[in-house]
Parts: structure tokens; C-alpha cells; sequence
């Protein structure tokens, strides 16, 4: 009985000891200044179904950061009557706005490369191509942005570290009281993440895309203390996807003297509404989409049938 009393002891030592040292070589993750939070993220999918048949206008091969059809010298740089609504803001040498049109459709063409922002001062903001709209500068109840489109995500940023990965897609803007943060500060910004399976020859290449809304937790919030990010949806490669995204104020149904600040996106079909911290010191609802942010490689988002309207109360 001492016996089996005494090994069992030492066997609980030894658990003990191996747990410990376990535990001891997890090193927690490393977290930048840009990083933020992630919550309610799911385990990525295992995607081995074939490549899709439909048509894409993908681009393909290696790449440079810069080329010279895509070095504009001012960032309002656009094509004659865009198919796509807003004001195009350029900060890629990579690439220009251009369309092409598959079964008669026209798409807005985005496509962005890591390190090829030629606009602003190096090392310090991301490559962009997107297009901004008029923001609503009320904030009575009822006031409203509204944008409406079909994405199609081809490629986004890949990089050595999961939470520098994806590209943003979307995002509402606006500004408020206060101080704090950004003179021109992002609310929430839609963020597509790259889930992996294998091609026909073997190869891990982007299958579909994992959409995260990036929100602030109060005015101003950046970086892992003032952001988080919280799992939306799935979307395959190449697929087609109605989007909605509407920000502005309605009344909060709890109380009659308050309102709410709200960003709510529809994303195939889905509703992912979100109540966006402090709405008393919001005073714009704003809007920007197209591609943003690649820390590595190449972004391509596409854009078709984009509407937009807004309201002032």
C-alpha cells in the first residue's frame, strides 16, 4: 500500500514538472503597434474543392512593387466616368483604377503590392486604392451613408505573420469630439484574411478569405489596446458577393433621449450590425471602399454595381 501510495506521488510530481516546463516555453504572441485583437475567430476551413470554373481577371506570376503605368504623380489619378461611385484616392505605384468586364458585367480593378505607396513618406502608411464618398455631417436620428456592391476578392496581403495578414475592403469613417486618435479616424474597417487549401499541382494558394470587422473599442482607438477583431464570415475566391454597408444615427430603443452610432454591413446576404462606442461625440457617418493595406505581396479586390446615398437629419 506505501508502495503504490509512494508511486503514485511521484508520478503526480512528474506530471506536475512536465506542465510547468510546457507551459513555460509558450511565448506570448508578439504584438505590434498596428496589431489588434482578435476575437471569436473560428478554426480556418480545410478547402480542398476544385478551382472554380468562372472567369476571373486575376492577375498571375510574379510581380515588382512599382511600374511605370502605375506611378501617378497625384493620387486623384482616375479613368474617364468610372463605373465605380466616389473619388479615387491612389497612394499604389503598382497599378491605376482600371475595368474589365466579364459576361457583361464591369468591374472596378484594384490591385495593390506591398511597399508601393509612392505618395505618402516611406514607412509610414499603407498602399491604397479606394474611392471615398460624401459623408453625412449630421447626427440627428435617421441620418444615414449608404453603400451598396458586389465584391469579388481575387488575392490579399500574406506576410511571415498571421496578424499582419489581409487587406481591408472597406471601412467607416468619421470623426468626432473630443480629441484623441487620427485627425481623420477609421471606426471599423473590413478586413479579408487568406484561407489556404491546395491547387490542382499540390500548391497552397488562396482559396477563400475569412472577413473580420477591425473595430475600435472607444473614439480614436488603434493598435491591440483601442481595436479589436471580430470574425464575420467566409467567402470563396473569385465568388461574387452582395455587400451593404450603412453607418449613421438611430434612435436607441431603450432610451428615448439617446441615440446610437451604428455601422451595419450585410455581406452575403448576412447581417452583421454593430453599435459603434460613445455615439455622443460621433459627428460624421463616412464611407471608404476598394483595397487597403498589404504588408505582404499583392492585393487584387474587384467592384461592380456600386451605389450610394445619404441622408441628413
Amino acid at each position: 500500500m506505501l508502495k503504490s501510495t509512494l508511486s503514485f506521488k511521484i508520478l503526480t510530481l512528474f506530471t506536475a514538472i512536465v506542465l510547468i516546463s510546457f507551459s513555460s516555453c509558450q511565448s506570448e504572441d508578439d504584438i505590434s503597434e498596428e496589431d489588434t485583437m482578435v476575437t471569436d475567430a473560428p478554426d480556418d476551413p480545410v478547402v480542398t474543392d476544385p478551382v472554380t470554373d468562372a472567369v476571373s481577371d486575376e492577375e498571375i506570376g510574379s510581380f515588382t512593387i512599382c511600374t511605370d503605368a502605375g506611378t501617378n504623380t497625384v493620387r486623384e489619378t482616375d479613368i474617364a466616368n468610372p463605373v465605380n461611385v466616389g473619388a479615387i484616392d491612389d497612394r499604389s505605384c503598382y497599378a491605376n483604377y482600371k475595368e474589365s468586364v466579364i459576361n457583361d458585367t464591369i468591374w472596378g480593378v484594384y490591385n495593390i503590392t506591398h511597399e508601393s505607396n509612392h505618395i505618402d513618406a516611406p514607412n509610414t502608411l499603407q498602399p491604397r486604392i479606394e474611392r471615398s464618398l460624401a459623408r453625412s455631417q449630421t447626427t440627428g436620428v435617421g441620418s444615414y451613408a449608404r453603400f451598396t456592391g458586389t465584391v469579388r476578392i481575387l488575392e490579399v496581403g500574406k506576410t511571415d505573420n498571421e496578424g499582419s495578414d489581409g487587406t481591408y475592403i472597406m471601412q467607416a469613417k468619421g470623426k468626432h469630439t473630443g480629441g484623441g486618435g487620427s485627425p481623420d479616424p477609421a471606426i471599423c474597417l473590413y478586413l479579408a484574411k487568406p484561407v489556404y487549401g491546395l491547387d490542382a499541382d499540390g500548391n497552397q494558394v488562396q482559396r477563400s478569405f475569412d472577413i473580420y470587422r477591425e473595430q475600435i473599442n472607444f473614439r480614436g482607438g488603434s493598435g491591440a489596446e483601442g481595436r479589436q477583431i471580430v470574425f464575420l464570415t467566409n467567402v470563396k475566391k473569385n465568388n461574387p458577393t452582395e455587400i451593404v454597408l450603412e453607418v449613421g444615427f438611430r434612435q436607441d430603443p431603450n432610451d428615448a433621449t439617446k441615440k446610437i452610432h451604428y455601422a451595419d454591413a450585410v455581406i452575403g446576404g448576412t447581417s452583421f450590425n454593430w453599435e459603434i462606442p460613445e455615439p455622443e461625440r460621433g459627428t460624421q457617418s463616412g464611407i471608404r471602399y476598394g483595397a487597403y493595406r498589404v504588408k505582404g505581396g499583392r492585393a487584387q479586390i474587384r467592384w461592380a454595381n456600386t451605389t450610394y446615398e445619404k441622408e441628413e437629419k
